[in-house]
């Protein structure tokens, strides 16, 4: 070890040598003082002996006291030595650093996200060869922002930096640094960047990784009382010193931070170069990737062989890796309830239809209920059969779970980025469905259609006010305004009468369909009342008894 590695060792050990040596110290003249005491006791006459003797419970209870005097006196000085007493102990982040190999993730563990595994390569890279970059250029890599829905790997893709990079890892999460008095925060933040440097002299380097950014690095505004605002902002400036400010010597310290909120929710002077000066966006899985994680996870269990990968890769469009992880896990703990000794497909599919939906609630539902649900379901499936060409019906089911009455599981036969008119369309068709086959088929509508109408009434708002979609030919964002100012106020009429017409439109083409295939709607219903669940091999023979094809748009064929 070189006297620098020993400078900053000591400086960061100091309190502790110091304890030690002191410990050791007091240990060693204790013992010489019992030696040299009973060396002492036997040159001692015997009257001497008698008398000490006679007076020793009074020394005995004098000792005792004195303990307890010296216990507390100790006590007081390590807290205010080891801790820092009570008001750094409430300023201090508390955290210990890891080293990048003890967190042991591998880029072997980190399934499919092949293009953003590259990025994430290359950004250890750059940390490990800063001499190189510093020849080329001066500005080195001070940040990375990771930007991405809950459980797409946000964390994980961290771990596997901080393994491969092999530096001493601090993890800490945003809300640690917000507190209700002015300065706390920006306290723990220089405390924690005191002890980054401090390592990365010792080390070469280190990566401070802060989970859930936003909750100190919102923008900043005005303080309207009791300090909260005050602290977030002064907390957020400390942050943005630390990272790029009044710094002499600049250290291989590396910010990585992660957040699911929309990137402009973030202060604009941490996006700026120089701070975060790369951002990496982690974005759901794919069909291939998706297929990885199932392989992944379920070479972690004991699953049957006629469980097709494939499918369930297809079935779980949108799901996250964590979420796939989770039906893996609940369908393993299903086979465990039921004592059987591998998972097989349908675990999968009730693990599926648990996470999403909730458990099975076995109510007892009259008849009249029962037959409502069903036919209420009938109606969805029919219309997402033959109208929405982009989905795909792979069950339905009249078991309420949760607080659903019964449900119709779509799924989109292919990721979408961004939907188009004719799939929001569909979507207000699909919606309408249940309520339109209650009312034809009873007379009366229930409350079963209270989630549909709050979609289908948000959507034909949207894409009129928000999205350019109406008849009127009115193109532009026309929501109010953070300060509660309308744009183009003149147009609420316009704009409203639009969304009535997509809404009207959509239950008459979805009313047009059902009252053409009502024979397959009782078919449906019937089945359902008496099954309770369909399975998509039997809803797609259900449509070919009656001589019905899947319609498919150009985009799909």
């Amino acid at each position: 070890m070189n006297s620098k590695k020993m400078k900053i060792f000591f400086k960061l050990h100091w309190i502790k040598i110091v304890v030690v040596i002191l410990s050791v110290v007091i240990t060693t003249s204790l013992i010489t003082f019992i030696i040299f005491g009973l060396n002492e006791w036997g040159t001692v006459d015997a009257i001497t002996k008698q008398r000490t003797i006679a007076g020793f419970p009074f020394q005995f209870y004098m000792m005792i006291v004195t303990g307890i005097i010296q216990a507390f006196l100790f006590a007081v000085m390590w807290l205010y030595i080891m801790r820092g007493g009570p008001i750094r102990a409430f300023t201090q982040t508390g955290k210990s650093a890891v080293k990048g190999e003890e967190i042991g993730v591998r880029w072997d563990d980190v399934i499919g996200m092949e293009e953003v595994k590259k990025e994430c390569i290359e950004v250890v890279k750059l940390i490990r060869d800063r001499a190189e970059v510093e020849k080329i250029s001066s500005q080195i890599l001070r940040g990375v922002l990771l930007l991405g829905a809950p459980g797409c790997g946000k964390t994980y893709l961290v771990k596997a930096i901080a393994t491969d990079s092999n530096l001493p890892f601090l993890a800490v999460s945003g809300a640690e640094f917000v507190e209700v008095f002015v300065g706390v925060g920006a306290s723990r933040v220089r405390k924690l960047f005191k002890q980054a440097r401090d390592l990365a002299s010792l080390e070469g380097g280190c990566i401070i990784f802060i989970d859930e950014i936003d909750a100190m690095g919102a923008q900043r505004g005005r303080d309207f009382g009791f300090g909260g605002s005050s602290e977030r902002n002064s907390t957020l400036n400390q942050l943005l010193v630390e990272m790029d400010g009044l710094k002499g010597k600049s250290e291989n310290i590396v910010v990585f931070a992660a957040t699911n909120m929309m990137e402009n929710f973030l202060d604009p002077a941490l996006l700026r170069p120089g701070r975060f000066d790369r951002k990496i966006y982690v974005d759901m899985p794919d069909f291939e990737d998706r297929c990885k994680l199932f392989l992944y996870y379920l070479s972690k269990v004991s699953y049957s062989s006629d469980i097709k990968i494939e499918h369930l890769a297809y079935m779980t469009v949108g799901n996250s890796p964590a979420e796939i992880a989770n039906i893996v896990n609940e369908a393993a703990l299903i086979s465990l309830r039921d004592k059987r000794n591998s998972v097989i497909k349908k675990d999968l599919n009730e693990a599926r239809e648990r996470i999403a939906l909730g458990i099975k609630l076995r109510i007892k539902m009259t008849k009249a209920e029962k037959l409502r649900v069903a036919y209420h379901e009938a109606g969805h499936l029919l219309v997402t059969y033959l109208l929405v060409p982009s989905k795909d019906v792979f069950k339905a089911t009249i078991i309420p779970r949760g607080k659903a009455g019964g449900a119709t599981w779509m799924v989109e036969r292919e990721e979408l980025l961004s939907r188009d008119k004719f799939a929001l369309l569909g979507e207000i068709k699909i919606a309408f469905a249940g309520y339109l086959v209650e009312k034809m088929k009873f007379g009366i509508t229930s409350t079963g259609v209270d989630a549909d109408f709050k979609e289908a009434t948000l959507l034909a708002h949207n894409m009129a006010w928000c999205w350019g979609m109406g008849k009127s030919g009115h193109v532009g964002n026309f929501e109010p305004t953070e300060t509660g100012r309308y744009m183009w106020a003149g147009l609420h009429g316009e704009l409203d009468a639009d969304a009535k017409d997509i809404i009207h439109e959509c239950m008459a083409e979805s009313e047009d369909a059902l009252k053409k295939n009502w024979d397959i709607v009782d078919r449906l219903a019937t089945t359902l009342f008496e099954k309770e669940e369909i399975e998509f091999d039997e809803i797609e023979c259900i449509f070919k008894e009656f001589g019905k094809e899947r319609s498919r748009s150009e985009e799909a064929k």
